[in-house]
């Protein structure tokens, strides 16, 4: 087979190749199911054939035309199957996430015109039968785990018939290179979900590009657990398929620790947010040591926090962190299984402190950047060390130009971007110009090599005197403190720059322990003057890191972290800075009172 034009000849590139024997892997009743590469194949085709057995298919082949199936559902294989199965057939898949609210998801499901809905389980199940009745497109929902009063989704590859099998080739070699292969809603922090189109050629570029800066071999297995419907983790779960390696599907966030124990991955990809919590456990656990095991853990934390990448900081630094990293370091790599070659981070800005200490444990961190618009990658720091520099998002990937524009906005071209936003011409050519795709991010390019993301240019904000602030540098510094969960930095057209700062309760409370502070409830622990002073004290502290106009000048203290839950977060855990504003009124009046 020639270089595949499509992302679902992946399954025939491995079958003329080397079959894998596990190709995809999730928990079923407590161990692991497999699923070898023929299995795969034999399964998609079958379900392709179920859903061209109701009529779903290509129709005229223009995307309006196109039957349009939904997903909400976890991760897991049958997602990845549905997924190769719908584009065989030439509809067009349209993830949604899970955890959506009725309103948005029955904006999507009649945007797009869905004929048909997969979800995950009886939770999922009810959410979309409590708007079916105002969808008219909706024919059906199948469920992949068994639902009372509903339908399975292997009725579908029972629907399979010889005949059926054998269309589907005549059907999918229609599939173009050029062709869409999805459409994926961006719930953003902002607005009206949009529908972004991405073509076979947009994915599988950015697959190919992104495949040299991964680390080299064969026969590894990566751990998934950042939502399949995020083009990140789909992206990336191509680059798994086309390269051979096979990826198990964690139970759920809360089972990751001991997943990674299990599967023993190579590399998997997370978000910033994922990675602070990994190291406040890892701190914590730091905390409770006590004596000479104590001096060391502190001592090598204190020597991952000097590493320098490429370059010499002579024999005795180094003679020090080989033993650190023998006696201490090597224990937070057993944590994560012990195989771990490196780990993909995205989606937000992640705390270039962090990223200093786990590359000196000899974890190595690359974070990359991109948009969903951009399917997604376009730079990314390599697995080779002289690719890498700490504070940017890395070297761009091959076919990706960048220019800055003169306001220092980050303007992308490649075959990586987007065909257009789904019935919205208009918002396309706002956003597009001359092919090059304003990302809205503001950035420099570091040597005329790596990107260097600055702020997002929505979230820069000017105070009544007229200055600009860009709050996600001082954000970032200010969670470096063991003692800060979450914090938002406030101040539009306001005389002074404030902040809402949400503490990490459980080192709150060791400190109160210590000090002799009574904690009661959370609230009633952010009330008591000490801690307050605590927090004073730790913002005078870091006010000496930013200029006369970033410096926060007061802070409110709140007792609950914000999720997607309670809607403060985006499923990819960025925060909505207008949910939050509305929310916090009273608490951001307090601050300017």
């Amino acid at each position: 087979m020639n270089q595949p034009k499509r992302l679902f000849d992946c399954l025939e590139y491995h079958l003329q190749r080397q079959p894998l024997d596990v190709m995809l892997a999730g928990k079923e009743a407590g161990e692991w199911k497999k699923y070898g590469t023929r299995e795969v194949a034999e399964t998609v085709n079958q379900l392709s054939a179920g859903l061209m057995s109701l009529g779903i298919g290509p129709n005229d082949m223009s995307v309006e035309g196109r039957d349009k199936v939904a997903v909400l559902s976890r991760n897991r294989p049958e997602w990845v199957i549905l997924d190769l199965a719908v584009q065989q057939t030439g509809a067009l898949l349209t993830p949604i996430y899970p955890t959506i609210n009725v309103n948005e998801l029955e904006f999507i499901l009649k945007d797009a015109q869905v004929k048909i809905v997969f979800v995950n389980d009886e939770d999922t199940f009810h959410k979309v039968v409590s708007i079916r009745e105002r969808v008219p497109s909706l024919l059906e929902i199948y469920t992949f785990e068994h639902v009372v009063n509903a339908r399975h989704w292997k009725e579908l590859t029972a629907r399979s018939t010889p005949e059926l099998i054998a269309r589907i080739k005549t059907v999918s070699d229609k599939i173009d290179y050029k062709d869409v292969a999805t459409i994926i809603y961006t719930s953003g922090t902002t607005g009206t979900p949009k529908g972004v189109m991405l073509s076979h050629e947009n994915i599988l570029s950015n697959v190919m590009a992104s495949m040299p800066c991964f680390p080299p071999g064969t026969n590894m297995k990566a751990l998934s657990f950042l939502p399949l419907n995020h083009i990140f983790e789909r992206m990336v779960t191509y680059l798994y398929l086309f390269n051979g390696t096979a990826i198990y599907y964690a139970e759920s966030l809360e089972t990751i620790a001991d997943n990674l124990r299990e599967v023993k991955p190579e590399m998997f990809t997370t978000v910033p947010r994922l990675l602070e919590k990994v190291y406040d456990r890892i701190m914590q656990k730091g905390n409770e040591l006590t004596g000479v095991k104590k001096k060391l853990f502190f001592w090598a934390h204190g020597l991952a926090e000097k590493f320098e990448i490429n370059k010499n900081q002579g024999l005795w630094y180094s003679m020090q962190l080989g033993l650190a990293n023998k006696l201490i370091f090597s224990k937070w790599r057993e944590a994560l299984g012990n195989n771990i070659r490196c780990i993909v981070t995205g989606g937000a800005a992640c705390q270039v402190r962090l990223i200093r200490i786990f590359t000196a444990a000899r974890i190595i961190i690359m974070e990359g950047y991109g948009l969903t618009e951009t399917s997604p990658v376009i730079s990314v720091n390599r697995y080779n060390e002289n690719e890498r520099m700490f504070g940017s998002v890395g070297p761009l990937i091959e076919d990706v130009s960048v220019k800055i524009a003169e306001d220092g906005e980050i303007l992308c071209k490649g075959p990586n971007v987007m065909v257009g936003y789904y019935k919205r011409p208009d918002l396309t050519d706002e956003v597009i110009t001359d092919n090059w795709f304003h990302t809205g991010d503001i950035g420099t390019l570091v040597d005329n090599r790596f990107l260097k993301i600055t702020d997002r240019k929505k979230e820069l904000f000017k105070t009544s005197g007229g200055k600009y602030v860009a709050p996600l540098p001082v954000e970032n510094k200010l969670k470096e403190s063991p003692f800060i969960e979450q914090v938002m930095i406030v101040g539009p057209e306001r005389k002074f720059v404030g902040a809402l700062i949400i503490p990490s309760f459980p080192n709150l409370r060791d400190w109160a322990r210590q000090h002799e502070v009574a904690a009661g409830s959370n609230e009633e622990l952010i009330r008591n003057p000490k801690v307050i002073e605590l927090f004073r004290d730790l913002v005078d502290s870091f006010n000496k890191y930013f200029n006369h106009v970033e410096q926060i000048k007061k802070f409110e203290l709140l007792a609950n972290e914000w999720s997607i839950d309670t809607g403060e977060m985006t499923p990819k855990l960025s925060m909505k800075r207008k949910v939050i504003t509305e929310k916090y009124r009273d608490a951001i009046e307090r601050i300017y009172a």
